[in-house]
């Protein structure tokens, strides 16, 4: 059985998903993109900035769940220009612990986007603790 979790403070959109799903002990966030979660505007024209805000609009998820970033296992990132893949990784190593989460990035046309991030977390654990 899965459980949806709604995150008042995250980015609402009227399309049909979650934004997250827990099943057990491991929680699905549905991909979130670099968008003010009041607004719904781009936090900024930068792969630093959307991608700063991408993962901030994760987190936000993630606490409504229990859960923090630590908590990641999986991201899954797409971006709509690889050649941002530099300033991505600068941006995902400040805001993720070590050892980081396993992890995918594609490049996809994402529109007016320049990223989308999915992530997989474990109630569990946290990355880092022993288990």
């Amino acid at each position: 059985m899965s459980i949806e979790i709604r995150a008042p403070g995250a980015p609402q959109f009227p399309l049909p998903f979650s934004h997250a799903l827990r099943a057990g002990d491991f929680v699905y966030v549905s991909g979130q993109v670099g968008v003010d979660p009041q607004t719904l505007e781009l936090a900024g024209d930068s792969i630093e900035a959307q991608t700063e805000q991408c993962i901030r609009n994760i987190e936000t998820i993630l606490k409504e769940a229990g859960l923090t970033l630590d908590h990641v296992i999986k991201v899954h990132t797409t971006l709509g220009d690889i050649q941002d893949s530099p300033a991505y990784n600068a941006t995902y190593e400040k805001l993720f612990r070590k050892p980081y989460p396993a992890r995918t990035t594609v490049q996809a046309g994402l529109g007016k986007y320049r990223i989308e991030i999915d992530v997989v977390a474990y109630a569990k654990s946290r990355r880092g603790e022993t288990e």
